[in-house]
């Protein structure tokens, strides 16, 4: 296989292992998300790379033959998948800010010491 067929998988790989790193090793509530966050535009970028077809065009076309359309299920699963990446860091935003309020601080270790 040629690399430049492969980079878009390598780039997910990468972009997989940054994200777990900041969800497991920092303790930074803001870092955690932001490692949520990496993870889910891997998740985005791989949908996208399964549904490129090389000379593809956009269904939308309706005159094209049936084997160089690229498939609308991936391209309607990744704008599903943005959407719901939009509320899931939405929602994680909003509880650190409620944490910070609470405890004072976004550390998890210090958050975890204060549970009593």
């Amino acid at each position: 296989m040629n690399l430049l067929t492969n980079l878009p998988f390598v780039a997910v790989a990468l972009m997989l292992l940054i994200g777990f790193y900041g969800v497991i090793f920092k303790k930074n509530l803001i870092k955690i998300a932001i490692g949520v966050t990496i993870i889910q535009s891997a998740v985005n970028l791989f949908l996208v790379s399964l549904g490129y077809l090389k000379g593809g065009i956009a269904p939308v076309y309706t005159l094209a033959s049936q084997e160089k359309m690229v498939a609308p299920t991936v391209q309607a699963l990744t704008l599903t998948s943005i959407v719901i990446g939009l509320a899931v860091t939405a929602l994680m935003l909003a509880l650190i800010v409620r944490i910070y309020q609470h405890y004072d601080s976004i550390d998890s270790d210090d958050v975890r010491r204060l549970k009593g």
